[in-house]
């Protein structure tokens, strides 16, 4: 499998809290049958942000050789979950934001009560500057638990659909677990991620979700959200419809 979006980078956010946690992390992640992880620390998308790019890609590089000492067989690719800003798209046309493995796919997140008209206006923003936004946990927006069909007319766009893991089972409530059930029926969703902060709390391991998806959705759609299209993501190539 691929883990899309994940905090796993040690001391840049609320994710990981040290390297031995973001060891224990990868090790979780590889048991439970992942081997490549966007590690996608929260990136405010505004100018002053940039300073982090150095850290990040620092954090990363020494964590990747920490893994390979430990003979941990999964593969770190560079990214960030950029919070959507006013100032975002101007970022964007000046080619400062950071993508998924350098690719043209950028990882977008908002507040949780951003209208939808203004998630529409960011979202037509980035993609006038020819980046494909991947939407983090739109199941997670109130205006798209009220209405489901901001989240189709974005896949219609060629936007990219990306759930969370602790949605889908339930951890965050009933509403999201509702709202990310409707677009999974649908045939709406891209990707399925965990969005793992911790070793101990909304964990890399991936197993219990690919259990239910095998389950509730078949191995050819699990395989497309869980390995395939993340995959193709951080390959830099299109994804493919459900």
């Amino acid at each position: 499998m691929v883990d899309l979006h994940c905090h796993i980078l040690p001391k840049i956010d609320d994710g990981s809290r040290s390297m031995a946690e973001s060891v224990a992390m990868a090790r979780m992640a590889r048991a439970s049958g992942v081997d490549r992880i966007a590690a996608t620390p929260h990136f405010p998308g505004k100018a002053e942000s940039v300073e982090l790019l150095p850290k990040i890609l620092s954090r990363l590089e020494r964590l990747q050789l920490e893994l390979a000492r430990e003979e941990i067989d999964v593969k770190i690719i560079p990214g960030a979950e950029i919070l959507c800003l006013p100032e975002t798209p101007e970022l964007a046309k000046r080619g400062m934001l950071p993508t998924i493995g350098q690719s043209r796919y950028l990882l977008t997140e908002f507040y949780f009560d951003t209208p939808g008209q203004t998630l529409d206006a960011m979202l037509r923003g980035l993609a006038r500057q020819e980046y494909i936004p991947v939407i983090a946990h739109p199941e997670r927006y109130g205006a798209v638990q009220r209405h489901p069909e901001l989240a189709r007319r974005w896949f219609e766009q060629g936007y990219v659909i990306q759930i969370n893991k602790g949605s889908v089972l339930g951890a965050f409530g009933p509403e999201p677990e509702r709202c990310a059930g409707q677009l999974l029926e649908q045939g709406i969703v891209h990707v399925i991620a965990s969005d793992a902060h911790r070793s101990d709390a909304r964990t890399t391991d991936m197993g219990p979700l690919r259990a239910w998806a095998e389950e509730n959705l078949g191995r050819q759609y699990a395989d497309v959200v869980l390995r395939r299209n993340p995959g193709r993501i951080i390959a830099g190539k299109n994804v493919v419809p459900v």
